[in-house]
């Protein structure tokens, strides 16, 4: 049975926003979005702010850890334009040298990441179990920078510029416009920092900043087109212990009614009438051989469970015992374990605790009562309609086969 894992929504203002419920979650596996960005990157200062703009493009993979914080992991490209080839002038001591041009490649700088996004919204303003159109994210993180050069001329000699290497972080938001469950359109506006610096100059004459210095950073801005996998976090409304004891109580009186009724003293009285006369009529047949003997034998019980739970109180465990004794006293013998739920509540949610009421009562057998688990069948059947008391429903229902 595929588990599920409940987080609480008291992240900051979600108790208030959601005092009554509780967030289910899929298993890791799950709850993953990938997607495709596309956009422009001009460095911060030291350059024409539109007139070194140049075009990116990435994709990235994320993971929902919870309402409020993801992980992922990206990589962009950024594709080289005539602005990044104009002449350049660079000095060394009392030498100067000019450039016909930074790069001619294509893609001239790449960076592969990792980041963690915090929603805003979710954190302070508590999640919507109907979801937003509109949230905002901050987001932060760090990975590995590469520039690619060609070789370039400079006067007065020729010089073979090197590729780089640095280590990159980077700062930004996600202001994300959620179109369907599925579907998530982004702008990404973010700075990155090269925080390496740089040796890729005549004569290897170093330029080292500080790590955080705006001529060593860039501005990108980036739309974004993502795909959520989901299923997402399903809000789901506990059951209240309150009602869960009065619908006990109900079930008991119920029992006790039908234990002292009338009309079942009379059955078992009419049954052992017909016991009786079967007896008779066994006692004076005449003796006859038998040659096919059917020794098949189907015997049930019943356990029955409380509202929304799988476990097995204590005055339904003599009925998984007499299941114990009787697979232990014919060794041959199998037992097929089916769960039921009431028609009650979320439809997926009982399919689950009907699974769940059919493997407590195989996991008794096998812990307690040292039963083979190859001769037991556990299987959950979803809702169950047998009984016309809709609490009898709640119930596994054990069938003994030879």
């Amino acid at each position: 049975m595929k588990k599920s894992i409940i987080i609480a929504t008291a992240l900051f203002g979600m108790a208030s926003a959601q005092a009554q419920q509780v967030l289910e979650a899929p298993s890791f596996g799950s709850n993953w979005s990938v997607g495709v960005d596309g956009g422009a990157t001009t460095p911060l200062t030291g350059y024409p702010f539109f007139g070194s703009m140049r075009g990116m493009f990435g994709l990235h993979i994320q993971k929902q850890i919870s309402p409020a914080f993801a992980l992922g992991a990206e990589g962009m490209l950024m594709v080289n334009t005539s602005s990044w080839n104009n002449p350049m002038v660079s000095t060394a001591g009392d030498m100067v040298f000019y450039s016909n041009g930074r790069s001619s490649t294509a893609i001239d700088r790449a960076y592969i990441g990792m980041y963690g996004a915090v929603n805003l919204f979710n954190l302070f303003g508590g999640v919507k179990c109907d979801g937003r159109f509109f949230d905002m994210e901050v987001v932060a993180g760090a990975g590995w920078g590469h520039d690619f050069y060609s070789s370039t001329t400079w006067m007065p000699f020729s010089y073979t510029a090197k590729d780089e290497n640095y280590f990159v972080t980077k700062v930004g938001l996600n202001l994300n416009f959620n179109v369907n469950p599925n579907l998530t359109v982004a702008l990404k506006p973010y700075v990155a920092w090269n925080m390496t610096g740089t040796k890729n100059q005549p004569l290897d004459v170093e330029y080292t900043t500080a790590a955080y210095d705006a001529a060593r950073a860039t501005f990108n801005i980036a739309a974004s087109v993502s795909y959520n996998f989901g299923p997402g976090f399903q809000c789901v409304t506990p059951a209240d212990p309150a009602q869960i004891a009065a619908l006990n109580d109900q079930v008991n009186a119920l029992r006790a009614q039908i234990g002292n009724s009338a009309a079942v003293g009379e059955a078992a009285v009419a049954r052992a009438q017909n016991l009786g006369q079967e007896l008779a009529a066994c006692q004076n047949r005449k003796p006859e051989v038998i040659k096919e003997v059917n020794n098949s034998l189907t015997s049930v019980r019943y356990i029955f469970y409380r509202v929304g739970s799988s476990k097995i109180t204590a005055d339904q465990q003599p009925n998984v015992e007499m299941v114990a004794e009787y697979l232990k006293h014919n060794p041959k013998s199998k037992v097929v374990i089916k769960g039921y739920a009431s028609p009650d509540g979320n439809i997926e949610f009982n399919k689950k605790l009907a699974a769940a009421r059919a493997e407590s009562v195989k996991t008794m057998l096998v812990d307690k009562y040292n039963i083979s688990s190859d001769r037991i069948t556990a299987e959950g059947e979803g809702i169950g309609e047998m009984f016309i008391e809709n609490d009898w429903n709640r119930v596994s229902i054990c069938t003994l086969e030879d």
